[in-house]
């Protein structure tokens, strides 16, 4: 969660709350433009979503009810910081027949709890590998 008070009035962040909008590095929101792409002062890493962003997403849509969505951008906002190959892997753990058993996933989950502090997306796995095993999801086919 962000540390603002936000409402389904601050929506969209972009327009109504620029301030809160900071790059990785640091830059604001009014300091991304092409002026600066030019000079070689916006770089892709400015254009990456960073975790404070989805997490400011997430408290607008609690505030809005809608609870399922601001659990995604909380799951999101923990792979923002996740190296783009680890996604990529628990993604394809996901993908049924991909995991050969229960242990691969609680495995994976594991990681993104010890290694990037991911302990919503980590339950997530963990929730899907339960119910993987009870519909016989494992039976590995790739």
């Amino acid at each position: 969660m962000s540390k603002h008070k936000l409402g389904i009035s601050d929506y969209p962040v972009g327009e109504k709350r620029p301030d809160l909008i900071h790059t990785a590095s640091g830059k604001s929101l009014r300091e991304l433009d092409l002026d600066g792409v030019i000079r070689g002062d916006v770089t892709i890493e400015d254009l990456r979503i960073t975790p404070q962003a989805l997490n400011i997403q997430a408290d607008i849509a609690n505030a809005a009810g809608r609870d399922a969505l601001a659990a995604n951008f909380e799951r999101a906002a923990e792979m923002a910081v996740i190296p783009q190959d680890v996604v990529m892997e628990m993604y394809e753990l996901l993908r049924p027949g991909r995991a050969k058993n229960i242990t691969v996933m609680k495995d994976a989950a594991q990681q993104l709890r010890v290694e990037y502090g991911a302990q919503q997306l980590a339950s997530f796995i963990d929730e899907a590998a339960k119910i993987y095993q009870k519909r016989g999801l494992f039976k590995f086919r790739y």
